[in-house]
C-alpha cells in the first residue's frame, strides 16, 4: 500500500481513512416509510458506534463515515405526503407493462429507500422519471422499449 493512502494516528499505528459516502446532488425526498429507515439506521450506527472498541480503529472510521453520510440524508430530508391522484408522482405504486409483455409494479421513492428488487424505484431513475405526471392507459419510451401503464395508486 502506497503511504499515500495512510494517515499516521497517535502512537504511530496507521489505518487507511475512509472517504466520505458520496451525497446526491438532487433533493432528498423520501416517504414518511423512508424517514424512519433513516432515522433507524442512525439509531443502529449509534448503537454499534458505542459498543466499538477505541483499539478498534477501522470499524471506527466506518461507523463514523456511515453516521455523517446519514446525518447529512436526515438533516436534508424533504418527506413527500402521498396525495391521491390519477397521474404518476412521487410516492405512487405503478403498474405497468413492457413490449415484451412483461408485467411490473413499483412505488417511486426517495433515492435512498429505492432497492428495484424489492419493487421500490427512486424518483430520479430514467423509468420513474418518464412516467412521471403520466395516467393509466398511456405509453412512454424508455431506453427504446415501450412501456404502457396500467394502473396507478
Amino acid at each position: 500500500m502506497s503511504i499515500a493512502f495512510v494517515r499516521e494516528r497517535e502512537g504511530g499505528e496507521a489505518f487507511e481513512d475512509l472517504p466520505d459516502r458520496p451525497v446526491s446532488p438532487h433533493p432528498n425526498f423520501v416517504t414518511p416509510e423512508g424517514l424512519a429507515l433513516i432515522d433507524a439506521e442512525l439509531d443502529r450506527l449509534h448503537a454499534e458506534h458505542a459498543g466499538l472498541s477505541p483499539d478498534g480503529k477501522a470499524d471506527l472510521a466506518r461507523v463514523n463515515r456511515d453516521l455523517r453520510y446519514w446525518t447529512a440524508r436526515r438533516n436534508s430530508a424533504q418527506v413527500v405526503e402521498p396525495t391521491p391522484g390519477d397521474a404518476v408522482h412521487f410516492g405512487s405504486t405503478v403498474t405497468i407493462t413492457r413490449d415484451d409483455g412483461a408485467e411490473q409494479t413499483f412505488r417511486i421513492v426517495g433515492e435512498d429507500e429505492a432497492d428495484p428488487a424489492k419493487g421500490t424505484l427512486a424518483y430520479v431513475a430514467p423509468l420513474a422519471r418518464a412516467l412521471t405526471g403520466k395516467q393509466a392507459g398511456e405509453t412512454v419510451t424508455v431506453a427504446g422499449h415501450e412501456i404502457e401503464i396500467i394502473s396507478v395508486r
